[in-house]
């Protein structure tokens, strides 16, 4: 039996060879690979058993969030708490203001509603901890504990992504197609298209964190991010993760770039429409109705496309935490606020609650 030093030293060389491995070559004329290729799948071989034999010594992670000084978690707990109140407060409005408003229970902002509780879910997975490190300067996650914040925070990504989607088709089907509305866009029919949403990332989320997770981690613990991000903890696994990169890429296809698609048509057929609409009046309306939504995509999937669709080369660890702070922090707070200062009716809303308010102990 070899020592415990030894072992680590083992799996040292191990993590060097791997990533001499991954290092992209530009000049592979001149570099020439001091391993042979029965070296280079012996050493292979020999690190994944010890992976394997080592796969349960890492028990929890460490996060590095964005700075490590008193100073700087000082201010990171500020911003975030203030971030999370409004966001929270924001998004309850908007939640409580669709439910109790007759006027506002139609599909619109009955998916407007779920969107809203949606992204308090979404910033709850990823603030609390971040204000929870900041606060106490324990930056130690449990390997459940991070495990399970991957999972949420991907299930409710790809909510999200088919949430929109389902907003930009019952703008499509209200403003294309006006007379059959009432009949497409039943109770029963926006009922299942948000049950939809919802469970289409349950099977998805599972599988891509069950890979990450059931991975060997033997070597550092330390996450470069401010969450447990796919991507971050990929990196330290001490063993072969094409089969992880082959499902994120598959699940970056099918929930970004199909609701993407969806979302690109739906508002390619409401424009062509409007256009054919022979009343600025109604144009204007048509277009006010869509403005809101059309907002909420551009900043979500902007910056999710940015983060997630670019060449594995281009990444940068300090902009890509940069990058993930919008649309999971920022995104969630300026939705609710997107729908109230460009929507008249829940604006219309508003203030008769407040009036509502103000007139009753009058009474």
């Amino acid at each position: 039996m070899p020592s415990m030093d030894s072992h680590a030293i083992e799996m040292r060389i191990c993590g060097m060879r791997k990533m001499r491995r991954r290092l992209k070559i530009v000049h592979s004329k001149q570099v020439k690979n001091p391993f042979s290729l029965t070296d280079r799948m012996n050493s292979t071989t020999h690190c994944e058993e010890l992976a394997q034999g080592n796969s349960t010594a890492v028990s929890e992670f460490i996060i590095l969030g964005f700075s490590s000084s008193l100073l700087g978690q000082v201010l990171i707990f500020l911003v975030c708490f203030a971030i999370y109140t409004l966001t929270l407060m924001g998004n309850s409005l908007i939640v409580l203001i669709t439910l109790a408003d007759p006027a506002l229970h139609i599909p619109m902002y009955f998916f407007m509603g779920n969107l809203s509780f949606l992204e308090i879910c979404y910033s709850s997975v990823t603030l609390p901890k971040m204000m929870a490190i900041s606060l106490t300067g324990d930056n130690t996650i449990s390997f459940t504990g991070c495990a399970a914040q991957m999972y949420f925070f991907l299930l409710l990504g790809s909510t999200e992504c088919y949430l929109l989607a389902t907003m930009a088709y019952d703008r499509y089907v209200a403003i294309c197609h006006p007379l059959r509305y009432v009949s497409i866009m039943e109770r029963r029919s926006c009922v299942w298209l948000v049950a939809g949403s919802w469970l289409s990332g349950i099977p998805v989320s599972f599988i891509q964190t069950t890979l990450v997770f059931t991975s060997p981690f033997c070597g550092p613990n330390k996450i470069d991010h401010f969450f447990c991000d796919v991507a971050p903890v990929l990196r330290l696994v001490c063993a072969d993760t094409s089969r992880n990169e082959m499902s994120n890429i598959m699940v970056t296809v099918f929930f970004l770039t199909t609701p993407f698609t969806l979302i690109l048509t739906s508002y390619a057929r409401i424009i062509v429409t409007i256009l054919k609409m022979s009343s600025p009046g109604s144009r204007h309306r048509a277009f006010s109705t869509c403005s809101s939504h059309l907002v909420v995509v551009t900043l979500f999937y902007g910056s999710g496309m940015v983060m997630y669709l670019r060449p594995r080369s281009s990444y940068m660890t300090k902009n890509d935490k940069l990058l993930s702070l919008f649309y999971t922090v920022v995104t969630p707070m300026l939705n609710p606020i997107i729908y109230s200062l460009r929507n008249e009716e829940v604006k219309g809303a508003l203030r008769k609650r407040v009036a509502g308010r103000r007139l009753s102990p009058l009474q």
